[in-house]
Protein backbone atom coordinates (compact mmCIF):
# COMPACT_ATOMS: atom_id res chain seq x y z
CA UNK A 1 0.00 0.00 0.00
CA UNK A 2 1.32 3.06 -1.09
CA UNK A 3 1.54 6.04 1.78
CA UNK A 4 -0.99 8.93 0.29
CA UNK A 5 -3.55 5.68 0.84
CA UNK A 6 -3.47 6.03 4.07
CA UNK A 7 -3.56 10.23 4.60
CA UNK A 8 -5.89 10.97 6.63
CA UNK A 9 -7.62 7.65 6.43
CA UNK A 10 -8.84 5.00 8.90
CA UNK A 11 -7.85 1.27 7.39
CA UNK A 12 -8.98 -1.83 9.44
CA UNK A 13 -6.33 -4.87 9.76
CA UNK A 14 -4.27 -6.63 11.63
CA UNK A 15 -1.25 -5.44 9.94
CA UNK A 16 -0.30 -2.05 7.37
CA UNK A 17 3.02 -2.83 4.77
CA UNK A 18 3.47 0.48 2.87
CA UNK A 19 5.67 1.18 0.23
CA UNK A 20 8.71 3.43 0.42
CA UNK A 21 7.59 4.41 3.56
CA UNK A 22 11.00 5.84 4.96
CA UNK A 23 10.37 8.29 7.97
CA UNK A 24 6.41 7.78 7.85
CA UNK A 25 5.02 7.42 11.46
CA UNK A 26 1.45 5.22 10.78
CA UNK A 27 -0.85 6.07 14.17
CA UNK A 28 -1.97 2.13 15.25
CA UNK A 29 -5.39 2.58 17.30
CA UNK A 30 -7.15 -0.46 19.20
CA UNK A 31 -10.42 -0.91 16.68
CA UNK A 32 -12.00 -1.47 19.77
CA UNK A 33 -11.92 0.06 23.42
CA UNK A 34 -13.19 -3.02 25.92
CA UNK A 35 -14.45 -1.50 29.06
CA UNK A 36 -15.76 -3.00 32.26
CA UNK A 37 -19.19 -3.88 30.77
CA UNK A 38 -19.03 -1.67 27.46
CA UNK A 39 -17.33 -2.19 24.31
CA UNK A 40 -16.65 1.01 22.83
CA UNK A 41 -15.99 1.35 18.55
CA UNK A 42 -13.11 3.77 17.93
CA UNK A 43 -14.63 3.72 14.46
CA UNK A 44 -18.05 4.68 14.64
CA UNK A 45 -18.37 6.10 18.45
CA UNK A 46 -20.71 3.87 19.49
CA UNK A 47 -20.61 1.44 22.45
CA UNK A 48 -22.41 -1.86 23.20
CA UNK A 49 -22.91 -4.15 26.08
CA UNK A 50 -20.14 -6.52 26.12
CA UNK A 51 -22.56 -10.14 26.60
CA UNK A 52 -24.18 -8.60 23.92
CA UNK A 53 -21.13 -8.93 21.30
CA UNK A 54 -19.20 -11.26 22.60
CA UNK A 55 -17.79 -13.78 20.53
CA UNK A 56 -15.54 -17.06 20.90
CA UNK A 57 -12.09 -16.85 22.03
CA UNK A 58 -13.41 -13.54 24.14
CA UNK A 59 -13.41 -11.33 21.52
CA UNK A 60 -16.05 -8.76 20.65
CA UNK A 61 -17.13 -6.95 17.38
CA UNK A 62 -19.64 -3.63 17.18
CA UNK A 63 -22.93 -4.49 15.45
CA UNK A 64 -23.33 -0.54 14.57
CA UNK A 65 -20.98 -0.02 11.43
CA UNK A 66 -21.40 -3.60 10.46
CA UNK A 67 -21.46 -2.40 6.28
CA UNK A 68 -18.11 -0.88 6.39
CA UNK A 69 -16.37 -4.74 7.43
CA UNK A 70 -16.99 -6.20 10.65
CA UNK A 71 -14.91 -4.62 13.39
CA UNK A 72 -13.37 -6.84 16.01
CA UNK A 73 -11.67 -6.34 19.15
CA UNK A 74 -8.22 -7.96 18.11
CA UNK A 75 -8.43 -5.26 15.09
CA UNK A 76 -6.26 -1.93 14.82
CA UNK A 77 -7.26 1.11 12.56
CA UNK A 78 -4.25 2.57 11.01
CA UNK A 79 -3.71 5.94 9.25
CA UNK A 80 -1.40 8.70 9.02
CA UNK A 81 -1.38 12.20 9.84
CA UNK A 82 -2.91 14.47 7.02
CA UNK A 83 0.42 16.20 5.81
CA UNK A 84 -1.58 18.57 2.63
CA UNK A 85 0.56 17.85 0.18
CA UNK A 86 -1.65 20.75 -1.86
CA UNK A 87 -0.17 23.91 -2.88
CA UNK A 88 -1.33 27.21 -2.10
CA UNK A 89 -3.00 29.04 -5.47
CA UNK A 90 -2.01 32.45 -6.38
CA UNK A 91 -5.04 32.80 -8.88
CA UNK A 92 -8.47 31.61 -7.88
CA UNK A 93 -9.36 28.09 -8.45
CA UNK A 94 -13.11 28.87 -8.75
CA UNK A 95 -14.18 28.88 -12.50
CA UNK A 96 -18.12 29.04 -11.70
CA UNK A 97 -18.93 32.74 -13.33
CA UNK A 98 -22.34 32.91 -11.40
CA UNK A 99 -23.45 35.78 -9.35
CA UNK A 100 -24.84 35.58 -5.84
CA UNK A 101 -27.71 37.69 -4.76
CA UNK A 102 -27.75 39.85 -2.03
CA UNK A 103 -28.89 37.81 0.87
CA UNK A 104 -27.00 34.30 -0.66
CA UNK A 105 -24.12 36.91 -0.89
CA UNK A 106 -24.32 38.00 2.89
CA UNK A 107 -25.04 34.25 4.47
CA UNK A 108 -21.98 32.79 2.17
CA UNK A 109 -19.54 35.35 3.70
CA UNK A 110 -20.52 34.46 7.01
CA UNK A 111 -19.75 30.50 5.74
CA UNK A 112 -16.12 31.57 4.66
CA UNK A 113 -15.58 32.92 8.41
CA UNK A 114 -16.66 30.33 9.59
CA UNK A 115 -14.04 28.28 7.41
CA UNK A 116 -11.54 30.11 8.31
CA UNK A 117 -12.01 30.36 11.78
CA UNK A 118 -12.58 26.55 12.22
CA UNK A 119 -16.09 26.90 13.79
CA UNK A 120 -19.64 24.49 13.62
CA UNK A 121 -21.97 26.49 11.84
CA UNK A 122 -25.46 25.82 10.85
CA UNK A 123 -26.58 27.05 7.14
CA UNK A 124 -30.54 26.77 7.27
CA UNK A 125 -32.38 27.61 3.56
CA UNK A 126 -35.02 26.52 1.90
CA UNK A 127 -34.91 23.87 -0.93
CA UNK A 128 -33.98 25.62 -4.35
CA UNK A 129 -32.37 28.80 -2.37
CA UNK A 130 -28.64 27.70 -3.88
CA UNK A 131 -26.87 26.28 -1.00
CA UNK A 132 -23.88 24.70 -3.00
CA UNK A 133 -23.10 27.84 -4.91
CA UNK A 134 -23.29 29.84 -1.21
CA UNK A 135 -20.46 27.46 -0.47
CA UNK A 136 -18.18 28.47 -3.51
CA UNK A 137 -16.31 31.29 -1.69
CA UNK A 138 -16.10 29.34 1.43
CA UNK A 139 -14.00 26.25 -0.89
CA UNK A 140 -12.52 28.52 -2.92
CA UNK A 141 -10.84 30.41 0.17
CA UNK A 142 -10.02 27.40 1.45
CA UNK A 143 -8.46 25.46 -1.90
CA UNK A 144 -6.20 28.54 -2.33
CA UNK A 145 -4.79 28.17 0.77
CA UNK A 146 -3.78 24.50 0.28
CA UNK A 147 -6.79 23.35 2.69
CA UNK A 148 -8.57 19.74 2.03
CA UNK A 149 -11.93 19.82 1.69
CA UNK A 150 -14.73 17.32 2.02
CA UNK A 151 -18.47 17.65 1.08
CA UNK A 152 -20.56 14.11 2.63
CA UNK A 153 -23.88 13.92 1.93
CA UNK A 154 -26.21 10.77 3.59
CA UNK A 155 -27.82 10.05 -0.08
CA UNK A 156 -25.62 8.97 -2.85
CA UNK A 157 -27.82 10.66 -5.13
CA UNK A 158 -27.13 13.90 -4.10
CA UNK A 159 -23.20 12.98 -3.80
CA UNK A 160 -23.69 12.53 -8.17
CA UNK A 161 -25.80 15.41 -8.00
CA UNK A 162 -23.52 17.15 -6.70
CA UNK A 163 -19.87 15.89 -8.12
CA UNK A 164 -20.32 17.64 -11.62
CA UNK A 165 -21.27 21.20 -10.23
CA UNK A 166 -18.02 20.88 -8.23
CA UNK A 167 -16.35 19.64 -10.72
CA UNK A 168 -17.31 22.53 -13.23
CA UNK A 169 -17.13 25.02 -10.55
CA UNK A 170 -13.65 24.15 -9.82
CA UNK A 171 -12.32 22.96 -13.08
CA UNK A 172 -8.40 22.74 -12.17
CA UNK A 173 -8.94 20.74 -8.70
CA UNK A 174 -9.13 16.69 -9.39
CA UNK A 175 -11.86 15.49 -7.02
CA UNK A 176 -12.48 11.98 -6.12
CA UNK A 177 -16.49 10.91 -5.68
CA UNK A 178 -16.39 7.76 -3.05
CA UNK A 179 -20.00 5.81 -2.31
CA UNK A 180 -20.69 2.62 -1.39
CA UNK A 181 -20.99 0.66 -4.71
CA UNK A 182 -18.65 2.67 -6.56
CA UNK A 183 -16.51 1.82 -9.72
CA UNK A 184 -12.37 2.43 -8.95
CA UNK A 185 -10.93 2.85 -6.33
CA UNK A 186 -9.75 5.81 -3.81
CA UNK A 187 -7.52 8.46 -4.62
CA UNK A 188 -5.69 10.75 -2.43
CA UNK A 189 -7.85 14.51 -3.38
CA UNK A 190 -7.84 18.26 -2.32
CA UNK A 191 -11.63 17.63 -2.50
CA UNK A 192 -13.71 15.07 -1.88
CA UNK A 193 -17.60 14.39 -2.48
CA UNK A 194 -18.38 11.50 -0.58
CA UNK A 195 -21.72 9.54 1.54
CA UNK A 196 -21.73 9.87 4.93
CA UNK A 197 -20.78 6.27 5.25
CA UNK A 198 -17.58 6.88 3.77
CA UNK A 199 -16.85 9.32 6.82
CA UNK A 200 -16.15 6.13 8.87
CA UNK A 201 -13.04 5.35 6.50
CA UNK A 202 -11.62 9.25 7.48
CA UNK A 203 -9.38 10.33 10.66
CA UNK A 204 -8.53 14.11 10.90
CA UNK A 205 -8.12 14.83 7.19
CA UNK A 206 -10.60 17.84 6.61
CA UNK A 207 -9.80 20.87 7.04
CA UNK A 208 -13.58 22.14 6.04
CA UNK A 209 -15.74 19.58 6.15
CA UNK A 210 -19.61 19.64 4.59
CA UNK A 211 -22.47 17.89 5.65
CA UNK A 212 -25.29 18.66 2.99
CA UNK A 213 -28.77 17.24 4.17
CA UNK A 214 -27.59 17.03 7.29
CA UNK A 215 -31.79 16.27 8.53
CA UNK A 216 -31.90 12.96 5.79
CA UNK A 217 -31.60 9.18 6.79
CA UNK A 218 -29.55 7.68 7.84
CA UNK A 219 -27.47 10.79 9.11
CA UNK A 220 -30.20 12.31 11.21
CA UNK A 221 -30.44 8.25 13.02
CA UNK A 222 -27.55 7.39 13.35
CA UNK A 223 -25.52 8.81 16.25
CA UNK A 224 -21.81 6.87 14.59
CA UNK A 225 -22.32 9.13 11.58
CA UNK A 226 -22.26 12.20 13.39
CA UNK A 227 -19.06 11.34 15.56
CA UNK A 228 -17.45 10.12 11.75
CA UNK A 229 -18.21 13.64 10.90
CA UNK A 230 -16.49 14.84 13.86
CA UNK A 231 -13.80 12.39 13.63
CA UNK A 232 -13.31 13.14 9.78
CA UNK A 233 -12.09 16.41 10.02
CA UNK A 234 -9.02 17.93 11.80
CA UNK A 235 -9.53 18.97 15.58
CA UNK A 236 -8.78 22.73 14.02
CA UNK A 237 -11.00 21.58 11.04
CA UNK A 238 -14.28 23.85 10.07
CA UNK A 239 -17.60 22.04 10.39
CA UNK A 240 -20.80 23.19 8.78
CA UNK A 241 -24.01 21.71 8.11
CA UNK A 242 -26.83 22.17 5.36
CA UNK A 243 -30.48 21.86 5.72
CA UNK A 244 -33.74 23.12 4.68
CA UNK A 245 -35.39 21.12 7.64
CA UNK A 246 -33.07 21.40 10.82
CA UNK A 247 -33.28 18.73 13.67
CA UNK A 248 -35.28 19.76 16.54
CA UNK A 249 -31.84 19.01 18.39
CA UNK A 250 -29.70 22.09 15.80
CA UNK A 251 -32.72 24.06 16.40
CA UNK A 252 -32.01 23.66 20.24
CA UNK A 253 -28.21 24.01 19.91
CA UNK A 254 -28.81 27.27 18.69
CA UNK A 255 -31.34 28.81 20.70
CA UNK A 256 -29.17 27.71 23.94
CA UNK A 257 -25.69 29.29 21.61
CA UNK A 258 -24.13 26.69 21.33
CA UNK A 259 -24.50 26.88 17.13
CA UNK A 260 -24.03 29.78 15.14
CA UNK A 261 -26.28 29.80 11.97
CA UNK A 262 -27.27 31.54 9.07
CA UNK A 263 -30.77 31.75 7.69
CA UNK A 264 -32.38 32.29 4.35
CA UNK A 265 -36.10 31.67 3.68
CA UNK A 266 -35.85 32.38 0.08
CA UNK A 267 -34.91 31.00 -3.49
CA UNK A 268 -32.42 32.40 -5.07
CA UNK A 269 -34.74 33.17 -8.38
CA UNK A 270 -37.31 35.33 -5.83
CA UNK A 271 -39.83 33.11 -5.97
CA UNK A 272 -42.48 31.75 -3.37
CA UNK A 273 -42.03 28.15 -2.90
CA UNK A 274 -44.85 25.95 -4.16
CA UNK A 275 -47.79 25.57 -1.59
CA UNK A 276 -48.70 22.14 -1.07
CA UNK A 277 -52.60 21.21 -2.08
CA UNK A 278 -54.06 18.55 -0.46
CA UNK A 279 -57.32 16.14 -1.72
CA UNK A 280 -58.88 13.48 0.51
CA UNK A 281 -59.40 9.91 -1.73
CA UNK A 282 -61.10 7.98 1.28
CA UNK A 283 -59.49 4.14 1.21
CA UNK A 284 -56.59 5.15 -1.63
CA UNK A 285 -55.14 1.64 -0.68
CA UNK A 286 -57.77 -0.42 -1.26
CA UNK A 287 -57.99 0.95 -4.78
CA UNK A 288 -54.35 0.99 -5.22
CA UNK A 289 -54.42 -3.21 -4.30
CA UNK A 290 -57.01 -3.44 -7.00
CA UNK A 291 -54.46 -2.17 -9.55
CA UNK A 292 -56.52 1.29 -9.80
CA UNK A 293 -56.33 4.62 -8.97
CA UNK A 294 -58.48 6.55 -6.99
CA UNK A 295 -60.98 8.81 -9.11
CA UNK A 296 -59.20 12.12 -8.03
CA UNK A 297 -55.89 11.02 -8.83
CA UNK A 298 -56.97 9.64 -12.24
CA UNK A 299 -58.25 13.14 -13.02
CA UNK A 300 -55.45 15.10 -11.63
CA UNK A 301 -52.86 13.30 -13.88
CA UNK A 302 -55.17 13.18 -16.99
CA UNK A 303 -54.80 17.21 -16.49
CA UNK A 304 -51.59 17.48 -16.57
CA UNK A 305 -50.66 14.87 -18.66
CA UNK A 306 -53.15 17.21 -21.72
CA UNK A 307 -51.33 20.20 -20.39
CA UNK A 308 -48.18 17.79 -21.49
CA UNK A 309 -46.33 18.43 -17.77
CA UNK A 310 -43.64 15.99 -16.67
CA UNK A 311 -44.30 14.53 -12.93
CA UNK A 312 -42.65 13.07 -9.82
CA UNK A 313 -44.99 10.85 -8.53
CA UNK A 314 -44.20 10.05 -4.74
CA UNK A 315 -45.18 6.86 -3.36
CA UNK A 316 -45.09 5.43 0.31
CA UNK A 317 -43.74 1.99 -0.31
CA UNK A 318 -41.68 -0.11 -2.86
CA UNK A 319 -44.60 -2.40 -3.05
CA UNK A 320 -46.79 0.20 -4.13
CA UNK A 321 -44.48 0.71 -7.19
CA UNK A 322 -45.81 -1.62 -9.82
CA UNK A 323 -49.02 -1.08 -8.92
CA UNK A 324 -48.89 2.81 -9.39
CA UNK A 325 -47.18 1.35 -12.48
CA UNK A 326 -49.92 -1.17 -13.45
CA UNK A 327 -52.98 1.65 -12.86
CA UNK A 328 -50.95 4.65 -14.99
CA UNK A 329 -50.27 2.21 -17.71
CA UNK A 330 -54.03 0.84 -18.17
CA UNK A 331 -55.51 4.13 -17.88
CA UNK A 332 -52.38 6.12 -19.97
CA UNK A 333 -51.55 4.17 -22.09
CA UNK A 334 -49.20 6.74 -24.27
CA UNK A 335 -47.22 7.93 -21.06
CA UNK A 336 -44.03 7.34 -20.87
CA UNK A 337 -42.80 5.71 -17.31
CA UNK A 338 -40.47 4.23 -14.90
CA UNK A 339 -40.05 3.05 -11.39
CA UNK A 340 -37.12 3.94 -8.69
CA UNK A 341 -36.14 2.95 -5.47
CA UNK A 342 -33.19 2.69 -3.27
CA UNK A 343 -32.31 -1.31 -4.38
CA UNK A 344 -33.18 -0.62 -8.39
CA UNK A 345 -29.66 -1.68 -10.03
CA UNK A 346 -30.89 0.87 -12.91
CA UNK A 347 -31.13 3.55 -10.09
CA UNK A 348 -28.96 6.47 -11.39
CA UNK A 349 -29.73 5.64 -15.14
CA UNK A 350 -33.11 6.39 -14.77
CA UNK A 351 -32.80 9.65 -12.77
CA UNK A 352 -30.60 10.79 -15.34
CA UNK A 353 -33.56 9.75 -17.97
CA UNK A 354 -35.55 12.27 -16.06
CA UNK A 355 -33.21 14.82 -16.36
CA UNK A 356 -32.96 14.15 -20.16
CA UNK A 357 -36.59 14.38 -20.36
CA UNK A 358 -36.43 10.58 -22.20
CA UNK A 359 -39.23 9.91 -19.53
CA UNK A 360 -43.06 11.94 -18.56
CA UNK A 361 -43.61 10.52 -15.09
CA UNK A 362 -40.76 8.95 -13.05
CA UNK A 363 -42.75 6.80 -9.81
CA UNK A 364 -40.39 6.53 -6.91
CA UNK A 365 -39.94 6.09 -2.75
CA UNK A 366 -38.46 9.05 -0.92
CA UNK A 367 -35.19 8.19 -2.31
CA UNK A 368 -35.85 11.58 -4.68
CA UNK A 369 -36.77 13.57 -1.81
CA UNK A 370 -34.16 15.41 -1.87
CA UNK A 371 -31.39 16.31 -3.52
CA UNK A 372 -31.92 15.95 -7.30
CA UNK A 373 -33.14 18.74 -9.61
CA UNK A 374 -35.28 18.30 -12.56
CA UNK A 375 -36.21 21.11 -14.99
CA UNK A 376 -40.32 22.22 -14.94
CA UNK A 377 -42.22 19.15 -13.72
CA UNK A 378 -44.92 18.56 -10.92
CA UNK A 379 -45.11 16.54 -7.73
CA UNK A 380 -47.44 14.23 -6.70
CA UNK A 381 -47.81 12.31 -3.56
CA UNK A 382 -50.50 9.17 -3.24
CA UNK A 383 -50.30 8.20 -0.02
CA UNK A 384 -49.19 11.12 1.81
CA UNK A 385 -51.04 9.98 5.17
CA UNK A 386 -48.50 7.07 5.22
CA UNK A 387 -46.39 7.35 8.62
CA UNK A 388 -43.04 7.06 6.26
CA UNK A 389 -43.69 10.35 5.27
CA UNK A 390 -41.83 12.63 7.66
CA UNK A 391 -43.00 16.69 8.08
CA UNK A 392 -39.22 17.27 6.91
CA UNK A 393 -39.29 14.53 3.97
CA UNK A 394 -42.43 16.19 2.70
CA UNK A 395 -41.15 19.70 2.65
CA UNK A 396 -38.24 18.08 1.12
CA UNK A 397 -40.51 16.73 -1.67
CA UNK A 398 -42.25 19.71 -2.21
CA UNK A 399 -39.40 21.57 -2.39
CA UNK A 400 -38.48 19.29 -5.92
CA UNK A 401 -41.09 21.57 -7.95
CA UNK A 402 -39.85 25.20 -8.98
CA UNK A 403 -36.34 25.21 -8.50
CA UNK A 404 -35.06 26.47 -12.12
CA UNK A 405 -35.52 30.30 -12.73
CA UNK A 406 -36.80 29.77 -15.82
CA UNK A 407 -39.70 27.54 -14.36
CA UNK A 408 -40.05 28.87 -10.84
CA UNK A 409 -43.82 27.84 -10.22
CA UNK A 410 -45.58 23.75 -10.41
CA UNK A 411 -48.09 21.94 -9.09
CA UNK A 412 -47.48 19.98 -5.45
CA UNK A 413 -50.66 18.08 -4.94
CA UNK A 414 -50.82 15.56 -1.86
CA UNK A 415 -53.30 12.76 -2.06
CA UNK A 416 -54.73 11.45 1.51
CA UNK A 417 -56.98 9.62 3.35
CA UNK A 418 -57.05 12.41 5.89
CA UNK A 419 -54.80 15.31 6.36
CA UNK A 420 -52.40 13.75 9.21
CA UNK A 421 -50.71 16.62 11.67
CA UNK A 422 -47.76 15.34 9.89
CA UNK A 423 -49.25 17.02 6.30
CA UNK A 424 -50.24 19.82 8.20
CA UNK A 425 -47.20 21.02 10.05
CA UNK A 426 -45.23 20.63 6.47
CA UNK A 427 -47.59 23.25 4.93
CA UNK A 428 -47.12 25.58 7.77
CA UNK A 429 -43.49 25.10 7.62
CA UNK A 430 -44.15 26.00 3.62
CA UNK A 431 -46.59 29.04 4.44
CA UNK A 432 -43.70 30.37 7.27
CA UNK A 433 -41.13 30.34 5.15
CA UNK A 434 -42.77 32.36 2.23
CA UNK A 435 -43.96 34.38 4.51
CA UNK A 436 -40.96 35.56 6.38
CA UNK A 437 -39.52 35.82 2.62
CA UNK A 438 -42.14 38.32 2.18
CA UNK A 439 -41.45 40.30 5.15
CA UNK A 440 -37.65 40.61 4.18
CA UNK A 441 -38.69 41.67 0.85
CA UNK A 442 -36.71 38.93 -0.76
CA UNK A 443 -40.05 38.03 -2.72
CA UNK A 444 -42.70 39.68 -4.15
CA UNK A 445 -46.34 39.22 -2.89
CA UNK A 446 -48.76 36.97 -4.20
Amino acid sequence: MDAEQLYGRQILADEVHLNNAQGVQLIRRPALAIQDRWVLCQRCGQRTLKKEVRLPGNKFYCPHCFQLGRVTSDQWLWSLAEPNLFMPIASSPLSWRGKLTPAQASCSQQVRQYFAAGRTHLLWAVTGAGKTEMLFPGIQWALSHGLRVGIASPRVDVCLELAPRFEAAFKSIPQIVLYGDMSGTYEYRQLTICTTHQLLRFYHAFDVLVIDEVDAFPFAADPGLSFAAEQAKKESGALLYLTATPSRELQRQEKQNRLTVSYLPARYHGHALPEIKVKTTGNWRKRLNQNHLPGKVNRTLSQLIMKQRRFLIFVPHVNDLPRVETALKKQFPPLKLATVHATDPQRHEKVQWMRDQQIDCLITTTILERGVTFSDIDVIVIGADDQVFSTAALVQIAGRVGRKADFPSGLVQFFADSQTKVIREARRQIRFVNRKARQEKLIGDV
